[in-house]
């Protein structure tokens, strides 16, 4: 029989469940860049369809890293189902706005995780996640400045082509 001790996990539950939901939010976010890759793939903006493909595989690892994390503390991390994802974009700028709207959205969530393990005296995963405080403003800031570039370059004739030739100085 399993030592109590080694069954008990050092995570609080409330902190579980709210992970395990920006897993969710996580994995919803690779598969949306990946669907704004499609989109930019066949709207010839080649440059931000690399852009997002990459921004695809980092979502999948912040996944990733909250699903070690919740394994490490002895908690359940659930794979999670994903439907919903938007395949239809107007324009670039409508691909990139719906990219902020949706790293804000990350934002508020690791947020309120942040504030309800504060509360709950879960140190360990408020600690843990120091470094997706620190990652959500640099993404934030990425897509901001990017919005930023376009709105300078402009959406006319030749401002589309310059628009995805300059993306590729976001790409790492």
């Amino acid at each position: 029989m399993k030592d109590i001790a080694r069954q008990s996990m050092s995570i609080k539950v409330e902190s579980m469940d709210l992970l395990n939901g920006q897993i969710k939010m996580e994995a919803h976010a690779s598969a949306t860049y990946l669907a704004m890759a499609s989109w930019c793939e066949q709207n010839g903006f080649f440059t931000s369809a690399k852009f997002f493909y990459k921004q695809s595989e980092e979502e999948r690892g912040h996944m990733m890293k909250i699903f070690e994390f919740l394994i490490d503390t002895g908690g359940n991390p659930l794979s999670p189902e994903i439907t919903g994802i938007n395949h239809d974009y107007s324009s670039i700028v409508d691909v990139f706005e719906s990219t902020l709207e949706h790293e804000v959205a990350v934002t508020k969530s690791i947020h309120n995780i942040v504030k309800k393990a504060r509360e709950l005296g879960d140190i360990a995963t408020e600690r843990f996640l120091d470094w997706f405080v620190l990652e959500q403003v640099e993404e934030e800031n990425t897509i901001r400045d990017i919005l930023d570039m376009i709105e300078v370059t402009g959406t006319e004739g030749v401002g589309l082509q310059m628009i995805d030739n300059q993306v590729g100085n976001w790409i790492e």
